[in-house]
């Protein structure tokens, strides 16, 4: 690994070494970025298999795919879910479509569009629609999305990977215009990943107050990885 600006280059040699990443990584408690210029579907689901949840940036006009060893991490067990009151009333009124892997191109448009300095584009745009379809030789890997639509309008929707028994959030949409169906949809999913036999969610960073109301509990990296190096190999 080389060093660049404090954060360290990683390639795909460096995530398949494996006493690189149980010495050098797992257990630096001081890093949590790393970076690379490789944007292929094996590298991307090497790292996811390792723990890592990679996004993109633009560094000094170089576009780079930045994965995080987080410090922590949301977590939901689907026991523990949390459904509001107005959550509630809206799935008792049953008056919406919630449909899985139905358009990823219609979200991922979504997602680049509604958040400002969106990381979901260029290369990682093309890298996730090219994952799609993709299958790694040795990891149980798999692209998902999820839409929620309201009068044929979709309302929410996200984008995430399955791995093993695992599933992981990247990003979402919500038209706020539709009050809690953005929570609806997170609850719909939850309901989903329990019925399909999921061990937990991962929800990423643990900053955002939702993934707390949703029932998500905050585990640090290494409780975090206890769990998720045996449920990603399911």
């Amino acid at each position: 690994m080389s060093k660049e600006k404090q954060i360290y280059f990683l390639d795909l040699e460096d995530i398949r070494t494996e006493s690189l990443v149980e010495k050098y990584i797992y257990t630096n408690h001081e890093l949590n970025y790393y970076w690379s210029n490789d944007f292929s579907c094996d590298f991307y689901i090497e790292l996811a298999s390792l723990g890592f949840i990679s996004i993109s940036s633009n560094v000094d006009n170089k576009f780079i795919l930045l994965a995080e060893m987080q410090f922590d991490y949301a977590v939901l067990d689907f026991k523990n879910l949390h459904i509001s009151k107005k959550v509630k009333k809206l799935l008792n009124n049953a008056d919406y479509d919630f449909k899985i892997n139905n358009n990823f191109e219609i979200v991922l448009d979504k997602i680049e569009s509604y958040h400002q300095n969106s990381w979901c584009e260029k290369e990682y745009k093309e890298l996730l629609l090219n994952l799609i379809n993709f299958k790694h030789n040795n990891i149980n890997f798999k692209l998902e999305c999820f839409e929620l639509y309201k009068d044929n309008i979709l309302v929410a929707c996200e984008i995430g990977y399955t791995i093993g028994k695992t599933y992981t959030s990247l990003s979402g949409y919500t038209n706020k215009v539709y009050k809690n169906y953005g929570t609806l949809q997170l609850v719909l999913l939850s309901k989903y990943l329990e019925n399909k036999n999921y061990h937990f969610w991962n929800l990423g960073h643990s900053s955002m107050q939702y993934k707390i109301n949703l029932g998500a509990q905050i585990l640090n990296r290494n409780d975090f990885l206890k769990r998720w190096l045996i449920s990603s190999k399911k």
